[in-house]
Parts: C-alpha cells; structure tokens; sequence
C-alpha cells in the first residue's frame, strides 16, 4: 500500500488573448509546442499528477480564454480554484497593464476573498528580441502585491515547470492550512 497523501488541486491560468497560456500549459502537462495559434473559447482542462514531498498531487489545470467577450463566464471557472498563474506577454504592453483587471477578477471570485489566495506571475516569451515589459516593471509589480514572478518561454521551456511546481506547492501549503479544496478532499 502507498503511503503517500494524495491531495486534488484546481488550478488556472489567466491573462489577456494571446500571451500564451495554452502553448504554457502543453508546455507543462505534454512537453510540447505547438507554432500554430488557436483561440482558446472558454476553458480547457488540462491534468498532471506530480510529488511534492511525501505528498501526490494531482493538478487539475483550467486554461481561460482571454478574449473581453467571454471574462464573465470565464471568472465562472475561478470559483474553487486553489491557485492561479496570471500570464502576460513580455512583447505586449497591455497585456501587462490588463494584469490588475485579471487578478481582481479571480480575487472576486475567491470565496471567501482572502490575501493568501496562492498566485504566481508568468512573463512570457522571453525568446523574442522585442520586449515591450522591463522585468524591473514586472518585478516591481509583483512585490507590491507579494506575487512570485518568472519570466518563462513556453517555446524553449524556460522556468515553465518552476513556475507551476511554485504554484502547486503554495496552494498545497495554503489547502493543509485549511484553505481551499483541502476539506473536500480529506474531510
């Protein structure tokens, strides 16, 4: 029999269309790329079990569509989520300057809102050679709200699994702290 604890975590990825949330997550779950862009309408649900510690967890990871039209019925999808990743492109101003929007709609949707709600932030495509976003902005951004940052390439698999792995972990501490989906998994 398997000692190990086995612990259910819903995760999300948000950001505004376009930054690469999708090439992140096949990145994360299948080790691919793929060059062609596709629209991603609605959400899709990815899973990934990986060990953390003495602990199995099993990563079920909702991709959002980041197009204006669909953000209410997407924040729908935030609604039990233990963590999030915000993404943003780093070639892409607005895609930076949309993150407030974005991380106060999965705050509203967090019941009950709280300030130790796991985030991290995913500055992507970092392979490209016209960056719009300074890391120091990011950074910047990032320790006011007490948010771990990453600059990550989804296309060259740059500090893609970190970055999940972080998230996973935080939410992981946050869920045994009695947050989260913890209870429902073990209660």
């Amino acid at each position: 029999m398997n000692p190990r604890k086995k612990v259910d975590l819903k995760l999300i990825i948000v950001g505004a269309i376009g930054v690469g949330k999708t090439s992140l997550l096949h990145q994360y779950v299948h080790k691919t790329f793929y060059e062609e862009y596709q629209t991603t309408l609605g959400a899709s649900i990815l899973s990934k079990i990986i060990i953390l510690g003495d602990t199995t967890l099993k990563l079920q990871i909702w991709d959002t569509g980041g197009q204006e039209r669909f953000r209410s019925m997407v924040s729908t999808f935030y609604k039990g989520s233990d963590g999030c990743i915000l993404a943003f492109d780093v070639t892409d101003l607005e895609s930076f300057e949309a993150l407030d929007i974005w991380r106060g709609d999965v705050l509203a949707k967090i019941v009950p809102m709280e300030q130790s709600y796991p985030m991290v932030l995913l500055g992507n495509k970092i392979d490209l050679a016209d960056r719009k976003v300074p890391q120091e902005v990011a950074q910047g951004w990032c320790r006011e709200k007490d948010i771990p940052y990453f600059e990550v390439s989804a296309k060259n698999n740059i500090n893609v699994v970190q970055a999940f792995e972080m998230l996973a972990s935080r939410a992981l501490t946050r869920a045994r702290s009695g947050g989260g989906n913890y209870l429902r998994n073990h209660g």
